[in-house]
């Protein structure tokens, strides 16, 4: 009887356990596996299509943002950013078109702090990550990107993989 009440108890305990840190996570886990987006399947997800994902790319990382539609749905303030990596034009805080792109050069340190500041207190802290870009994986050459490392990449969790 003792034993079973000791067991019991385990398991009542693991249980209380499991909700505490589910309660900590200061992130959503990905219910999808993280995917490899070319620019051309990025560019299908620019808010035009009704009941589609709308998915911008920052940095190399493509988050959804559709529950942000009324900024960045069809006729949005911010739908030019969408279908794209818009990292130039998110530092510069530009919504013109040679902005929208993720080529950085030239960027002052002040945009290059302003595109890290927005980057993690506004997409990462708000949007789910559903992916990468190609250029942010693969080197112009189409070979793999050494420096590329998934584990380093945020919310990458290695079991959405498989």
């Amino acid at each position: 009887m003792a034993t079973a009440t000791t067991g019991g108890a385990f398991v009542l305990i693991v249980a209380l356990l499991n909700v505490t840190l589910a309660d900590k996570l200061k992130y959503k886990a990905s219910t999808k596996p993280v995917r490899l987006f070319t620019e051309e399947e990025l560019r299908r997800y620019d808010g035009n299509r009704e009941g589609e994902p709308i998915y911008l790319a920052i940095k190399g990382v493509v988050f959804d943002v559709t529950k942000g539609k009324e900024f960045y749905g069809k006729g949005a303030p911010y739908n030019a950013l969408v279908g794209k990596d818009s990292t130039r034009a998110v530092a510069k805080m530009s919504l013109e078109a040679e902005d929208l792109t993720s080529d950085t050069s030239g960027l002052t340190a002040e945009q290059l702090r302003s595109l890290e500041s927005v980057f993690e207190g506004t997409y990462k802290a708000k949007y789910t990550i559903v992916g990468y870009t190609a250029a942010r994986i693969l080197n112009q050459d189409g070979s793999p990107n050494e420096d590329f490392k998934p584990e380093d990449q945020p919310h990458f969790n290695i079991k959405d993989e498989f």
